[in-house]
């Protein structure tokens, strides 16, 4: 910039003089000229008249530009055409040198010529004060204005008091994304009722045991079994929950669209009084035509009264179990997993209350009377919970809203729940050829199969609830778009379900005997039915890891919004290869050799499920995940060999089937961590506890990705499909 105090240089001046520098500040009686040229007004010029006095900040007169441009020019003078503080600074300043040259002017004007004038001027005083005042206006368009200051926030509501003052936001406790909760939280809930319902059966078993050994009663009852067993199947676990959780969630989604009416109620008003019209026909009809049923399900009994007056008490159920799954598939929508966890704990409870009570005058009688008042308690736990929620006023928000359904979608969801069924019925008929096979052989063959059963199925359970646990996590990542994640989850939840299992085969079969002696050797169940149970059970548990890769691989096929008949052809192929087997079987080996088909046939349908998975909608490795199964039973085979020896020595059963568990575990750990180097198994703690959309007291719906989820998959994250806990 030229020196506004200097003369016009000369062309052969250098720009750097020799000598002292000269003063920034002119003599005193020097012309007084404007630093800053004015230039014509343009679109950033000051809008004040000259003379203005401004403070920074003050709003701009209406009229636009005016017509000084002093203001254009500090700001131009610092380089601050595109910065609203430069900007700023220069409007000040240009202000302040306008009421300089005012004020100045009004001096010159009263005092005369002298006090403009150049050397020799009387007033040289006043001059240096004006000088003074344009260098104090320049440091001002140089010194950076602060900005403004920021909008106060909202004061915050206070937070709640009293007894609501732990609890969070409605939106955050209705499905918000960013809702806290672990989802250990409600997985162990669940986890935990469900486990302690299966040791209320197991207790049941043993009460059974005791009171009425394994004879020809026993028999006759287990035979009236297969009806709440197929009904808890169909009503409960699978069909009816594949249907009305979809059907709940669409029409939560059109309430909180906010369309007229309410289509939650529209649907209970729509589909409830027919389910009980029609299953209470099929319960009549089942229990006048209990002779056809006995005798085509177990036509050898030799006693086949007490099996029919079994069969119409427990025929009952058929009903009482279709409003139990309708129930539990209306507050799993809703986001209640608490009472429909809750169900076999009041069932079993309901059992056994009824055999204390009845025993005597009753018989075996009395656990079929139990099974239909169990089914009544496990509709009391659910109804007042479905009461309030069908009560509650309408929230908006806490699902996405949903289209109109069309008939396209009911026929689509007819054709994909009939694979599902049809699963379902030839998984459960894995037990009815068991019962048709033992019917002819002694009295007893019955009982001991389903006694090794209910303790063999013990650690089938344990694994997979390892997979329900962690399914939400594949369903997010599925409706996330991200297979990969979801491959890497099914892969790592399988080989984990297998460690469970394994270690609990081994286990049964190192101290089979032991176990069965603990558990039921006392009353009428004989040192016989110890030897005979606990050699069933050794050969039931080699079919253990295939009953585990079934439930947990079914879920891979099921995720995919299409019909797949895949996974029921191949447990019609198991179904077949059971039935082939087990004839020859039981005729040369008893019940050992049904057992034994039992075993061969679930294998057979885990490898093939296996072998298709990989075209499925999780892609998971075939080859990888068949060799640490094979790696895991090896390490299987060996432990079972340690523990059946550690315990041969040892007198108490409970000290024996201590030990050989304890040597079953360190033989895996060794052997996992030395030798197999299995691939990646995660630790259970990591598996489960991470944080999800779960809201206190499991009450929260479900969010945007988990409804897409279960728009999109037949089978939702809460729909397990094993069936040991009963």
């Amino acid at each position: 910039m030229r020196d506004p105090w200097a003369g016009a240089p000369e062309p052969t001046d250098a720009p750097w003089a020799e000598g002292p520098r000269p003063s920034p500040r002119p003599p005193c009686g020097t012309p007084l000229t404007d630093p800053w040229p004015t230039s014509p007004p343009g679109p950033t010029d000051s809008p004040w008249p000259p003379g203005a006095v401004v403070l920074p900040g003050a709003s701009p007169p209406v009229g636009g530009p005016g017509a000084g441009s002093t203001g254009a020019g500090a700001a131009s003078g610092q380089g601050a055409g595109t910065s609203t503080a430069a900007r700023t600074a220069g409007t000040a300043a240009g202000a302040v040198v306008a009421g300089a040259r005012a004020a100045r002017t009004a001096r010159a004007a009263a005092a005369g010529p002298r006090a403009v004038s150049g050397p020799g001027s009387a007033e040289p005083g006043r001059a240096c004060a004006g000088a003074g005042l344009l260098a104090g206006a320049r440091r001002v368009a140089r010194r950076p204005v602060p900005p403004p200051p920021a909008p106060a926030r909202p004061v915050a509501a206070a937070p709640p008091s009293g007894r609501r003052a732990h609890a969070r936001p409605r939106a955050a406790r209705e499905g918000a994304p960013g809702g806290g909760g672990f989802l250990a939280k409600a997985a162990a809930v669940t986890a935990g009722l469900t486990a302690a319902g299966a040791v209320l059966g197991l207790v049941r078993d043993q009460i059974m045991a005791g009171y009425f050994g394994a004879g020809a009663g026993t028999d006759a009852f287990l035979v009236a079994w297969t009806v709440p067993e197929f009904a808890s199947t169909l009503l409960i676990e699978d069909a009816m929950a594949l249907i009305l959780v979809p059907a709940f969630s669409r029409a939560l989604a059109r309430r909180s669209a906010g369309l007229p009416g309410d289509p939650v109620r529209d649907l209970v008003r729509g589909t409830l009084p027919r389910l009980v019209l029609t299953l209470g026909v099929v319960a009549v009809v089942l229990i006048l035509a209990a002779p056809l049923l006995v005798a085509a399900l177990a036509p050898g009994l030799p006693d086949p009264s007490l099996a029919v007056d079994c069969t119409r008490l427990t025929g009952t159920c058929v009903l009482s179990f279709s409003l139990v799954g309708y129930c539990s598939a209306a507050l799993r929508a809703h986001g209640r997993f608490l009472p429909p966890a809750a169900i076999y704990v009041a069932y079993n409870v309901g059992i056994i209350g009824t055999i204390l009570v009845l025993r005597e005058p009753f018989g075996v009688r009395s656990a079929a009377a139990g099974v239909a008042v169990g089914g009544v308690l496990m509709v009391l736990v659910q109804a007042p919970s479905l009461l309030r929620e069908l009560k509650a006023p309408r929230r908006r928000g806490s699902t996405p809203p949903a289209p109109a359904s069309t008939g396209e979608g009911r026929v689509l969801a007819l054709g994909l729940i009939a694979p599902v069924v049809a699963f379902s019925l030839c998984r459960q008929s894995q037990t009815l050829i068991e019962r048709f096979l033992a019917s002819p052989l002694p009295a007893g063959a019955i009982s001991h199969l389903n006694y090794a059963q209910k303790v063999a199925q013990m650690p089938m359970i344990l694994s997979l609830m390892l997979c329900t646990v962690s399914f939400p996590v594949v369903a997010r990542a599925l409706a996330a778009g991200d297979p990969e994640a979801a491959r890497r989850r099914v892969e790592r939840d399988l080989l984990l379900a297998a460690l469970v299992v394994l270690v609990g085969t081994s286990t049964v079969i190192a101290a089979a005997p032991r176990i069965v002696e603990l558990l039921f050797e006392r009353g009428e169940f004989t040192g016989a039915d110890t030897t005979a149970t606990a050699a069933v059970m050794r050969v039931y548990a080699l079919g253990l890891l295939g009953q585990t890769m079934v439930g947990a691989l079914v879920r891979c096929y099921f995720s995919a919004a299409r019909p797949l008949w895949y996974p029921a052809a191949a447990m019609a192929a198991g179904l077949a290869t059971t039935a082939a087997a087990g004839v020859p079987g039981a005729h040369y080996w008893g019940a050992v050799g049904i057992a034994a088909a039992n075993a061969l046939g679930i294998t057979l349908s885990a490898v093939l499920l296996l072998r298709g998975a990989h075209r499925q909608a999780v892609p998971v490795h075939v080859d990888r995940l068949g060799e640490g199964l094979l790696r895991l039973a090896t390490a299987g085979a060996w432990a079972t060999g340690a523990g059946w020896l550690c315990q041969l020595a040892i007198g108490s059963a409970v000290l024996a089937v201590a030990v050989a568990g304890l040597v079953v575990v360190g033989v895996f750990v060794l052997f996992i961590a030395c030798v197999a180097k299995a691939p990646d198994i995660p630790p259970l703690p990591r598996s489960a506890f991470r944080r999800t959309p779960h809201a206190r007291r499991h009450r929260a719906a479900p969010s945007a990705a988990e409804a897409a989820s279960v728009e999109a998959a037949p089978v939702g994250g809460d729909v397990p499909l094993d069936h040991g806990h009963r």
